[in-house]
């Protein structure tokens, strides 16, 4: 008997299990990493640092959250609501982490205000496109995923000016981890091999650990240096 595709892709229950919970985990490392975060800037820089950080946190508690939401729940109307929270969070996501980049690390130049911007207008053209249909916009959705996550080359000689060596690792590896992760994405999506979405969670997972550290440990100094 042929099974109904649903919102999720029909994932297994185990995949769907393994997807709440690594994204959860993600969810629960967010909302320490951010307390962290803007307790050391409140402590050490200025307002507008803690903004900064607040932001960049704050969009990485909503990516986790929906994600976990999203494959949390088993109700095929409530989960299609949170599929569209799920992909267009990814906007947010992206747009929040270049945000301490651009406007501390890039600060004093024209380019990181520019770069904030234009990724920020990105972001929401992407939130309401997936509001109009999720499914409509898909392949684009992801084409501007990527385009908006290395919209960096534009100011890489800044920012390897900026950051040491192990800073402009860290910032590398955490753009290929997230790009990376596509790949899973796109057997899942075809191929339906089970728990390549849940892989490319763990890719997600990385590429968010590896730019978060890139922040905490070479970009905030630089707000209090």
């Amino acid at each position: 008997m042929h099974q109904k595709q649903n919102p999720a892709g029909f994932y297994t229950k185990g995949e769907e299990i393994f997807n709440a919970v690594s994204h959860g985990a993600g969810s629960v490392l967010a909302i320490g990493g951010t307390g962290a975060l803007v307790a050391l800037a409140a402590a050490l820089a200025n307002w507008r640092t803690v903004l900064i950080c607040l932001v960049y946190g704050l969009s990485l508690v909503v990516l986790y959250t929906m994600s976990t939401l999203y494959h949390a729940f088993p109700f095929e109307g409530v989960k299609r609501l949170f599929r569209v929270f799920d992909h267009s969070s990814i906007y947010l996501l992206i747009a929040g982490s270049y945000t301490p980049f651009t406007l501390i690390l890039l600060d004093g130049t024209w380019k990181g205000p520019v770069i904030c911007g234009v990724v920020w207008a990105a972001a929401l053209l992407g939130v309401t496109l997936n509001a109009v249909s999720v499914e409509r916009f898909e392949k684009f959705s992801m084409l501007l995923y990527i385009a908006m996550g290395w919209a960096v080359v534009f100011a890489v000689g800044d920012v390897v000016r900026a950051l040491p060596s192990a800073g402009f690792w860290l910032l590398l590896l955490g753009g290929v981890s997230y790009t990376g992760g596509i790949v899973f994405y796109t057997w899942h999506k075809k191929g339906r091999v089970h728990y390549m979405h849940g892989v490319w969670h763990l890719f997600v997972l990385l590429g968010s650990v590896l730019h978060y550290l890139c922040i905490l440990l070479y970009v905030l100094p630089r707000a209090y240096a």
